[in-house]
C-alpha cells in the first residue's frame, strides 16, 4: 500500500505595478521535481489580497489581453469605497484580485504538473506598487 506525502514550501517573486504577469511554472515544476513524488495535486494561493494565481499561453500578445481585461474588471480611477477609507489608490488592485482569484490547484502526474503544451501557471501583481509575492504551495502525493 502506497502512502501519501505532503510536502510545504513557497516561491518568492518580485512583481513590478499591476497588473503584472510573472510565469511562475518553472518554479512550480522545480518544487514537484523536488518532492521525489509522482502523481498528486499542486495547491497554491498567492498570500496578500491584491495578487492572483491563474494558468493562460504565456506569450506577449495573450499577456496584454489579460491586463487590459483585467483592467475592464475594475479600472483603476474608478471610485473605490476602500479608498475613501484607506486613500492608497488601490481599491481596484483588491476588486481585480478577488475577481480572478488568490489559488489554483494542478494535478501531479509522472512528477511534473499536468498541464497543456500551451498552458503556464501565471501570478498577478495588482497593486499600484512594485511587490514581492509569495506564493504557498502544498503537494499532495505519492
Amino acid at each position: 500500500m502506497l502512502s501519501a506525502h505532503v510536502i510545504c514550501d513557497a516561491v518568492h517573486v518580485s512583481l513590478e505595478i499591476g497588473p503584472d504577469i510573472v510565469d511562475i511554472t518553472s518554479n512550480l515544476n522545480h518544487l514537484v521535481g523536488k518532492s521525489k513524488l509522482e502523481n498528486g495535486l499542486l495547491a497554491a494561493s498567492v498570500v496578500g489580497s491584491t495578487g492572483s494565481l491563474t494558468t493562460i499561453e504565456y506569450e506577449p500578445g495573450v499577456v496584454e489581453d489579460l491586463k487590459r481585461a483585467i483592467e475592464n474588471i475594475a479600472p483603476p480611477g474608478d471610485v473605490y469605497e476602500h479608498e475613501m477609507a484607506w486613500h492608497d489608490g488601490n481599491g481596484h488592485s483588491h476588486v481585480q484580485a478577488a475577481m480572478m482569484g488568490p489559488s489554483i490547484a494542478l494535478p501531479v502526474r509522472k512528477g511534473r504538473l499536468g498541464l497543456g503544451t500551451w498552458q503556464q501557471v501565471v501570478l498577478i501583481n495588482h497593486d499600484n506598487k512594485a511587490r514581492k509575492r509569495r506564493v504557498e504551495v502544498t503537494i499532495i502525493g505519492v
